[in-house]
């Protein structure tokens, strides 16, 4: 395979933006373009630096704060192949490793042990060192490549839609079991654990419910409400601390919610899912903090200071705004800056 040439030039012509996402901390984003990929660090945003390639990069998945990154092809003129992963070590300035595949590959996701590739109805996880695989899960349809994977050193848990409509099923690789979480009526649409692993949300494709669950045991912790009308989750993500979940959909507004985990339904007993029905009519629990954005695909986490929002849009912009933990309401923007100039 020959390497592409990279680049350290921060020119800013105008590109067409692939792919946005945060590294597994969210101290740092990256950016794919049809003609490179770009590291930011998020709060402060400060760019860090570029590399140039003849072809598009469709993702850009980076290893903590490390100079590891997992690439897949984009675009109308790919760099590589959709169907690999590429593993690009940016000390090196070159690929170090690939993995391919008979179909597209939908996401793809990094920790410091294992490398999880998702495709349309199977996901994959292998070792990061010598990319041998360790298992293949079959899952629903996953057009979006749905997946969590948590962070925390000493456990590796892996999060997918389950075969069947609405249930999530978590891969437990340092205890060695599966559980099976019956967590909507409707199809999985976003997925996300905590810093932790103590907590995972779930979201379905209606998107006007998120519900947050212990992965250990499967049980319902709490119950956010969106909205009533339907939305497209594209993102959900915990405050470091766990004390807060962001959320953005193709609303166009971020919401943040209170995770309350002292609120806990018996799952023994008789009339469980009988308030689990009604929970979404009655006791679901409203956003605490607000934050309206340019009607674009958006990507949301909390930033390093203090009660500080960070959103990404999908128009290659960037917002930084704060909330007060006290009283909620409206966030304030502090910050917004184009970080990718579009085509």
């Amino acid at each position: 395979m020959t390497a592409p040439q990279p680049s350290t030039n921060r020119s800013r012509l105008a590109e067409e933006l692939l792919s946005i996402r945060f590294n597994q901390d969210f101290s740092c984003f990256c950016v794919g373009t049809d003609t490179s990929f770009r590291i930011f660090k998020t709060s402060p945003l400060k760019y860090c630096f570029r590399r140039d390639f003849s072809g598009g990069i469709g993702m850009v998945e980076l290893l903590n704060r490390s100079n590891i990154v997992a690439l897949v092809g984009g675009g109308k003129s790919p760099r590589y192949p959709p169907n690999k992963v590429i593993i690009w070590d940016d000390h090196l300035m070159r690929p170090t490793g690939e993995l391919t595949f008979r179909t597209d590959v939908k996401n793809v996701k990094l920790r410091k042990d294992r490398i999880i590739a998702v495709l349309a109805n199977k996901i994959y996880v292998y070792n990061l060192t010598d990319l041998k695989i360790r298992d293949t899960i079959p899952t629903a349809p996953n057009p979006k490549g749905i997946c969590a994977i948590s962070s925390v050193d000493d456990r590796i848990i892996l999060a997918c839609p389950d075969k069947a409509k609405g249930s999530v099923c978590v891969q437990f690789y340092s205890e060695e079991k599966t559980l099976l979480i019956r967590a909507h009526r409707a199809s999985i649409m976003c997925l996300e654990f905590n810093s932790e692993a103590t907590m995972l949300a779930t979201a379905s494709d209606r998107g006007t419910v998120i519900r947050i669950f212990k992965p250990d045991d499967g049980s319902l912790l709490q119950e956010l409400r969106r909205g009533i009308d339907r939305a497209e989750i594209y993102c959900l993500n915990f405050h470091p601390s766990s004390e807060w979940l962001a959320c953005s959909s193709d609303k166009g507004t971020i919401h943040i919610f209170s995770t309350d985990t002292t609120k806990r339904l018996n799952p023994r007993s008789t009339f469980s899912f009988l308030k689990y029905v009604l929970k979404g009519y009655f006791e679901s629990e409203r956003s605490f903090a607000v934050f309206r954005v340019r009607d674009a695909k958006t990507i949301c986490a909390f930033g390093a200071v203090k009660n500080t929002l960070v959103v990404l849009n999908a128009d290659g912009c960037y917002y930084l705004a704060s909330f007060n933990p006290d009283e909620g309401g409206e966030c304030q923007l502090i910050n917004s800056e184009q970080v990718i100039d579009l085509a």
